[in-house]
């Protein structure tokens, strides 16, 4: 049985009392199995004659809202819980896209018919509260245990374009194998054009599920064999890029990619909107390399990939997303991947780590360059660490600028103090006293002053 908390069995009783059979359908079910804490909760509700009845019912827990009439679903948050009403209902496609459905919601459908219209037989489990029984029409708790990932019903599976990147990422999220009938589903989807009805951020929500799961590569693995990689290009050129096998044994730069990813994904920081920054980053670092890949000397190179890569990815990240800030934390780090190292080999000195500081969070490069570093095969025993990357920390920490640039030492108001009226000539004294600044020529406050002072002079 699943055990519920005292507030929602009092709500669920309440239900039960009013008439209503309530069944706790959807992922916190699924969730259940996968021993995964979901603090949302569908509800489906049998025996409901209108959603004004069923709000009156619901309304003493608290604010309720509803949302959409012809969907008939109603939001309510309590006792720490995101709860959706709704009654069951079928959906029938009408239209294009991902919402183009006409709904019917019934109160006297049996769970095996209302059950029919969800996406994968581990969504479509369900579970009677009352008397402590899961319903499991279409084998979705066996498939949980056999890590294998079904659809429902083919018929009725492609009538939503948003199932071929929710199949990706639950196959990373949960490490689920997926069965031949769902990949030819989905391979027919992609090849009739279902990814173009979707929105853009319908896609960026998927993604995103996708890149902070367990093992993004087996998503990335599947949206490949689905012949989906080409809606993501270039990724899908990475596969035909060779590369050194003195410096990648493991072959082309998608391999490297994939097991970079994985990498990162197992070393996240807990932070979900800055791992989804280190996600991207890892996922698209060498996004430059089909293009600038050539045979230098005898040996495979790519020279400038890091550069070339930060346009590409641009564009790329521009398809999936409008989060221009998001964008804006990605491309440094594509930029500078490489940087740890080459800094490393050439013994930087601080001025070099200081201006770095000023292009790019030191610590987050750091991270990507670890995950480029170890997503590799490794011609003897895979080093235990990344040295370059501890050197580099190390400097940065000492510097301060492991997280940030230094702030300025001289600010404006010093320039006013010094008897300068405000005007846009202050922008290029600060400037040279920046750059004095990470020239080590000016290391605290007092010589900022005095080099203000001969400045002026």
């Amino acid at each position: 049985m699943i055990p519920l908390s005292p507030p929602l069995a009092s709500l669920i009783e309440h239900l039960w009392a009013s008439g209503i059979k309530p069944i706790l359908v959807g992922g916190f079910v699924r969730d259940h199995f996968t021993r995964n804490q979901n603090p949302d909760i569908d509800i489906e509700l049998y025996g409901v004659t209108s959603l004004e009845t069923l709000e009156a019912l619901l309304k003493p827990f608290g604010r309720v809202n509803l949302v959409g009439k012809s969907f008939g679903v109603l939001k309510l948050s309590y006792a720490g819980y995101h709860l959706d009403f709704s009654p069951p209902r079928t959906e029938s496609k009408r239209g294009f896209g991902h919402k183009g459905f006409e709904v019917s919601w019934h109160s006297d459908i049996d769970f095996a018919a209302a059950a029919r219209r969800r996406d994968f037989t581990i969504n479509a489990i369900g579970y009677d509260p009352i008397t402590h029984t899961f319903l499991d029409p279409y084998g979705g708790i066996g498939d949980l245990e056999r890590k294998r990932l079904a659809c429902v019903d083919p018929e009725t599976f492609v009538d939503d374009p948003l199932r071929v990147l929710r199949a990706i990422q639950f196959a990373a999220r949960f490490e689920l194998e997926y069965d031949e009938m769902l990949l030819r589903l989905c391979r027919t989807m992609i090849a009739q054009g279902a990814l173009n009805e979707l929105p853009k951020e319908r896609i960026f929500e998927e993604l995103r599920k996708l890149l902070l799961s367990l093992r993004p590569s087996l998503g990335l693995t599947l949206l490949k064999e689905m012949g989906g990689l080409s809606f993501f290009t270039p990724l899908d050129q990475l596969e035909s890029t060779p590369q050194d096998y003195a410096s990648h044994p493991e072959g082309d730069v998608w391999t490297h990619v994939l097991m970079s990813v994985d990498v990162m994904a197992s070393r996240r920081s807990g932070d979900a909107k800055r791992d989804l920054i280190l996600m991207l980053a890892v996922l698209l670092h060498d996004i430059g390399k089909p293009q600038t890949t050539v045979i230098e000397n005898g040996k495979l190179n790519a020279p400038h990939h890091a550069e070339v890569g930060v346009e590409l990815a641009r564009s790329w990240l521009l398809n999936v997303t409008d989060d221009k800030s998001l964008i804006e934390a990605v491309l440094p780090l594509v930029r500078y991947h490489g940087w740890p190292r080459k800094l490393y080999r050439a013994d930087a000195d601080e001025c070099a780590i200081l201006r770095l500081s000023t292009h790019v969070c030191i610590d987050d490069m750091i991270r990507v360059a670890e995950a480029d570093f170890f997503g590799r095969a490794f011609l003897g025993d895979t080093p235990g660490t990344f040295d370059a990357g501890e050197w580099l920390r190390n400097r940065a920490q000492t510097l301060g600028v492991l997280f940030a640039p230094p702030k300025p030492l001289l600010m404006g108001r010093d320039l006013i103090e010094a008897g300068m009226t405000p005007s846009e000539a202050f922008t290029p004294i600060l400037n040279a006293a920046f750059e004095a600044q990470l020239h080590r020529k000016i290391t605290t406050r007092a010589e900022a002053l005095e080099w203000l002072s001969e400045h002026l002079s």
